[in-house]
């Protein structure tokens, strides 16, 4: 009976968020404030940015927090991706700080720069905001240590900042041979110039492999990598990610909502009706998937509005488990799925297609035109491609590639959708 009613609260509580903002429903709600005020450390202390920014804002409850592996440095647990942030969209900057999400995640190329420059408008604008700020970007399309020196002077210039506190030097690292000594060289000259606190990588693709490797290099201090209900059942993946934790590498969750080709199955259907009859949208049940596995210290996700970032504060303020049944229904929506969803693991089908190692970027970009509503973001990375293998794509043979992918997906109808949508 107490778990029904529960649920019910659960369930007024997301319409409440939904009508009037995460503010207005907590000052009367149970479910939320039980998540977030019984522990001091849990409440990082923002208050006077907050107030300069916002002088009459009423306290709002924090997220979270988490140790971010050897760093020891706390972190929320659910950070900011910044990839929609840029010069004239500054709101959502400041409501993440009301709620303690103070890591904002960016990088490079996020927007052709403006992500970052949207960030150095608002520290500009609020200049005591920074210190109590965790801010990462990444050298995206780095590989050697002068092409990362070069990118980070440029983050540091847009973002009206002296130091970047995690800095990604190696962005979307498909290969354990980018981590040279020459890199490392690099992150400690960094970190001895205090233009940089700690150094990490993001993987995309072939991401067993690369935090396997990466987990035997003492300078590799974090990792973000994708994480959801589909990866959760690869158990290279999840040997690899354990062996990082082990090493004290600090692990941040992305691509959290798993998001596939397929806009909608009858399988989506039925994990929207079992997860609203719980109390939580499919949105919000795969966050709190991702968060129970205490071994990732936060889960970097993109918020496109307030509402968004309202509905994603409630589902971790919310302390309510997951149960076995929930996990199961994960697991078989994860397999009813899996032709839709492409794992990354690109190194399986770069053996099929030598003359065209691209099928896991295409794959990508056509889950961003799809699936993330990206469609100007998504023909650009495309047209990154080199002409010679576009104008060949629709001409290849991929039954090979399709015979070995794991997910079994229909590789080449996808790339002809991509190259109908993308080209």
């Amino acid at each position: 009976m107490k778990e029904k009613q529960n649920a019910i609260d659960r369930r007024n509580f997301l319409k409440t968020v939904g009508a009037a903002g995460l503010g207005s429903a907590l000052a009367g709600t149970t479910v939320a404030l039980t998540g977030c005020k019984d522990k001091e450390e849990e409440q990082p202390d923002t208050a006077e940015p907050v107030a300069e920014i916002e002088p009459e804002q009423p306290e709002f409850p924090h997220v979270p927090q988490r140790i971010l592996g050897k760093t020891g440095i706390k972190i929320p647990c659910l950070s900011f991706g910044t990839f929609q942030v840029d010069v004239d969209n500054q709101i959502l900057l400041r409501k993440t700080l009301q709620y303690g999400v103070n890591l904002w995640d960016t990088a490079y190329n996020y927007g052709g720069g403006n992500s970052e420059l949207g960030i150095g408008k608002f520290i500009t604008k609020n200049p005591k905001v920074r210190k109590n700020l965790f801010l990462v970007t990444k050298a995206s399309g780095a590989k050697t240590p002068e092409e990362i020196e070069k990118r980070l002077k440029t983050s540091l210039e847009r973002m009206n900042t002296d130091y970047i506190d995690l800095y990604y030097g190696l962005h979307q690292c498909p290969n354990p041979a980018w981590l040279t000594d020459e890199v490392r060289k690099w992150a400690e000259s960094a970190k001895k110039r205090k233009l940089i606190r700690f150094f990490g990588i993001t993987s995309h693709e072939n991401s067993a492999i690369v935090l396997a490797a990466a987990a035997s290099l003492p300078w590799i201090e974090a990792i973000m990598t994708p994480y959801n209900f589909h990866l959760m059942q690869d158990p290279k993946l999840q040997a690899a990610i354990d062996a990082c934790h082990k090493a004290g590498i600090g692990l941040i969750a992305m691509k959290t909502q798993g998001m596939g080709q397929k806009v909608e199955t009858e399988a989506d259907k039925k994990l929207v009706r079992h997860f609203l009859q719980r109390g939580f949208t499919k949105e919000q049940a795969k966050i709190k998937l991702v968060l129970e596995d205490k071994r990732f210290s936060s889960a970097c996700v993109g918020m496109k509005n307030v509402s968004v970032l309202n509905s994603d504060v409630a589902a971790v303020l919310d302390k309510t488990k997951l149960t076995r049944a929930d996990i199961e229904v994960f697991k078989e929506y994860a397999k009813a799925t899996c032709s839709g969803y492409c794992a990354g693991c690109a190194y399986i089908c770069d053996s099929a297609l030598a003359d065209a190692p691209y099928v896991s970027n295409i794959m990508r970009y056509l889950m961003y035109y799809n699936s993330y509503g990206e469609q100007a973001e998504a023909k650009s990375l495309f047209a990154q491609i080199p002409a010679g293998v576009r104008n060949k794509l629709l001409d290849m043979d991929y039954t090979l590639a399709e015979a070995r992918c794991p997910q079994h997906m229909p590789i080449s109808e996808l790339v002809a959708e991509a190259v109908s949508k993308l080209a």
